[in-house]
């Protein structure tokens, strides 16, 4: 046997490809699709999509799980083998594992940047709407991939690169021939386990350390107005600048410095003398509408600038680069829908007589593929929780669902092939999708609510069959090296999509549930309401389930009313709690709509999600079939990201640091720095499984996981009993002070000490990951690499 051909990627499209001879030949079959390797492949899945999930509503973006996955695998059967004397695992039961785990990251991907849309646009996130569209989309996603195989896998081997399935391949082969480790995964993953608990849950230094760049005396103010420095200091953000590189790190720290230091500082210094709220801001009422209403933008934070002015700036910057992203794709994009119609033609000729195909040839027959994919666009318009129905309407949203799904599905396949599942322009084709579909609504007469609830139902199953039809080519890839059974494969990562998607949609829920809080502040009591017949009913979450002094547990139902823009002029948009009579008693603060940041008992509130794409596709659809788009705040940002291409600069990346708080953008370009810094010291990799499989790699992929799921863990604490957060909150016993009204409390972001310490923790940090990251030893092979300086190795999800 010997080892896959990786294909060269200067070749050009038109050129034949060199005959491939894979690892494991046809004529053989060793242990493949084994249950053992399928219930690993569902567990790992099932924890990389939810860490991903965690990390995209932070940050909008992931990075591929393929590898670590494989490590892993191949890490655990070795030390199985050897404690219990069984048979090792054969490279193609581990290359199963990595494929059945796959699909967690990039379904996560899809629904975490749509999902939270519902509520900004003023619906439930029902969970029988979640899990279906996770569910349906990235099963669609694989289905639409496998006619695909062919066009792109086998015929274009020589010119398609698929850079994260060679790497695969090469770290699949390295661990048959007794290399790959996942020692520094583990130790990556303690680490930043511990780190994170001591931050997050035992508050022992501050989690987001902040100073101004300007103070405020007598009037007159010195400094930089509106600015402010500040940084989630956490080892999963850390992580990804590692693994995403100096480049797109450094443009997206562009786009920060550009949102934060010049954009706001401006807003706060030409909106000084203003006296009245300057749209989108309104009057709080709650305030006197005088000069020291909030409203007003010379009483406006930092952070108030930010989601009064900044986050629109920042979107419309984010929708033009993706945008521009897919147009430039565009000739990819034409190639890639006549390759795939071609090759649909000779699957069906081919699959007649399937015992003279070669093992390494069998695809799932097309008759599952087309009759699967019509069964899951009926179930889709059946669910009446998704807005389309079996009527007309609704069987249009269906069409527009297989249409542009195929269309996305191909793209995504193709530019996989050419830039990576990293460099994939999801969130382009998504907004592509929601552009075109709003558009033919518009055309058929269709606005309103329920025509939101159905284009972005058809956006979010195209997101996600995309983002997984993108993953799935470069697992058929991997399969294609190593000498795998395709439909072995395809049915693997249906299982894995299945029961992550499962998964997923309820971590999604619970993160939701987890970072709501409720809140009488900022709205009239004395307004009424058109509550809905259906609307459901709800008692209210914390802090007022459990009260606090002079606060008993409020235990009374209450109609939810959602209330979108312009509905009411007196009443900010979301979520609200009304009695019988209508009137608001509790305002929703959900975490994708973070309006204040310490609850109504004076804790600090849950942490927000912030991502950009949620809002974006809200405000996409809002725009359209409502007529409230923010306009002159949109466009300001789109012709900032045009501004940026006309000087050769990807505006993407750089809309991504204007959008994200600097909170998030902060620690990720300091781990960008850092592989810089280890790169140079370590000279350039043989490989590209070789980069992918460093040691500073697999720490800083331990870094990003055990950070996330530790996340995660302490997330849930939400829903455990107040005495036992107070009992792990060790900050609060050692360093905790009496307040005005004798209750001991503890605000490490608001303590001198507690910020030096937490940015001396982020710094331990950051030195083993640079000790580490410029080891030179490789641990494919074991050898060290020639010394050179490397190129970046960027990664990007977007």
């Amino acid at each position: 046997m010997s080892a896959p051909n990786p294909p060269a990627s200067g070749k050009a499209a038109t050129e034949p490809a060199a005959p491939h001879h894979p690892f494991v030949p046809p004529d053989q079959s060793p242990p493949e699709f084994t249950w053992p390797m399928v219930l690993t492949g569902v567990f790992l899945g099932v924890l990389f999509g939810a860490s991903s999930l965690y990390l995209v509503l932070k940050v909008g973006l992931t990075v591929s799980a393929s590898v670590p996955i494989a490590v892993l695998s191949i890490t655990l059967f070795r030390v199985f083998s050897k404690a219990f004397g069984v048979r090792k695992a054969t490279i193609l039961e581990n290359n199963i594992v990595q494929t059945t785990g796959s699909a967690g990251e990039s379904i996560a991907f899809g629904v975490g940047v749509t999902m939270p849309a519902l509520l900004l646009l003023g619906f439930e996130m029902d969970p029988v709407r979640v899990m279906t569209v996770a569910v349906l989309g990235g099963v669609l996603g694989i289905l639409m991939m496998i006619p695909l195989r062919r066009a792109f896998i086998v015929k274009q081997h020589g010119s398609l690169v698929y850079p994260e399935g060679t790497a695969c391949a090469e770290v699949l082969v390295a661990g048959e021939k007794g290399g790959a480790t996942a020692k520094m995964v583990f130790v990556g993953f303690g680490i930043a386990l511990v780190h994170k608990f001591l931050t997050a849950a035992s508050k022992l230094w501050a989690a987001e350390p902040a100073a101004k760049l300007y103070a405020e005396s007598g009037g007159k103010t010195t400094g930089l107005k509106g600015a402010q420095t500040s940084g989630e200091l956490a080892p999963e953000l850390l992580g990804v600048g590692f693994l995403i590189g100096p480049r797109i790190a450094s443009l997206m720290m562009a786009g920060a410095v550009l949102s934060y230091f010049i954009l706001g500082p401006m807003i706060a210094t030409f909106g000084e003398k203003a006296t009245e709220p300057v749209a989108p801001a309104r009057w709080d009422p709650d305030k006197p509408k005088d000069s020291t209403n909030p409203g007003l933008i010379r009483n406006m934070e930092p952070d108030g600038l930010r989601v009064t002015y900044l986050r629109y700036i920042g979107a419309g910057a984010v929708a033009a680069g993706g945008i521009i992203s897919m147009c430039r794709a565009l000739p990819l994009i034409f190639g890639s829908i006549v390759a795939g119609l071609r090759d649909l033609r000779a699957t069906r000729q081919a699959g007649g007589a399937r015992g003279a195909v070669p093992r390494t040839e069998r695809d799932l027959p097309m008759t599952v593929v087309l009759w699967g994919s019509l069964c899951l666009v009926v179930i889709l318009a059946a669910v009446p929780q998704l807005g389309l129905g079996l009527s007309l309407h609704g069987l249009a949203g269906a069409a527009m669902i297989l249409l542009f799904g195929f269309l996305f599905v191909t793209v995504s396949s193709r530019l996989t092939g050419e830039v990576g599942s990293s460099s994939n322009p999801i969130s382009g084709m998504t907004i592509a999708t929601l552009l075109l579909v709003c558009l033919i609504f518009l055309i058929l007469g269709r606005s309103g609510p329920d025509a939101m609830l159905t284009a972005l139902t058809v956006a979010a199953v195209v997101c996600i069959a995309s983002s997984n039809g993108g993953t799935t080519s470069q697992d058929l890839k991997t399969g294609f090296l190593v000498g795998a059974t395709p439909y072995r494969q395809q049915w693997a990562i249906l299982i894995g999509a299945v029961t992550s998607a499962l998964v997923i949609g309820l971590t999604m829920l619970a993160l939701n549930a987890a970072g709501t809080h409720y809140t009488k502040k900022g709205f009239p009591a004395d307004r009424v309401l058109a509550v809905p017949a259906d609307a459901p009913v709800e008692r209210p979450g914390k802090p007022y389930d459990t009260g606090w002094d002079g606060h008993p547990p409020d235990q009374a139902e209450y109609r939810v009313v959602h209330v979108r823009r312009d509905e009411y002029p007196d009443l900010k948009p979301g979520r609200y709690l009304v009695d019988a009579a209508g009137r608001p008693v509790y305002r929703t603060d959900v975490p994708i709509s973070r309006e204040t940041k310490e609850m109504d008992n004076g804790q600090q509130a849950p942490k927000e999600f912030t991502a950009p794409q949620p809002r974006l596709f809200a405000n996409i659809i809002q725009g359209i079939l409502g007529g409230t788009l923010e306009w002159s705040l949109i466009v300001t940002g789109v012709m900032i990201a045009v501004a940026l291409e006309l000087c050769g600069v990807a505006a993407l990346p750089v809309a991504v640091g204007m959008y994200l708080s600097l909170l998030s953008t902060t620690p990720i370009f300091i781990g960008g720095m850092l592989r810089l810094l280890a790169d140079r010291l370590r000279g350039r990799p043989k490989s590209e499984a070789e980069s992918e499989t460093s040691p500073g790699v697999l720490l800083a992929s331990g870094y990003i996981a055990g950070g996330t799921l530790c996340g995660l863990i302490i997330a849930f604490f939400a829903f455990l009993p107040d005495q036992f957060n107070d009992a792990i909150n060790l900050g609060l016993h050692l360093f905790g002070t009496a307040n005005e009204n004798g209750r001991v409390e503890w605000k490490p972001d608001e303590s001198g000490p507690a910020k030096i310490a937490a940015v001396v923790m982020f710094g331990v940090l950051g030195a083993v990951l640079l000790w580490v990251g410029a080891r030179k030893e490789g641990l494919v092979d074991g050898t060290a690499p020639p010394p050179a300086d490397r190129p970046d190795g960027d990664a990007f999800t977007t």
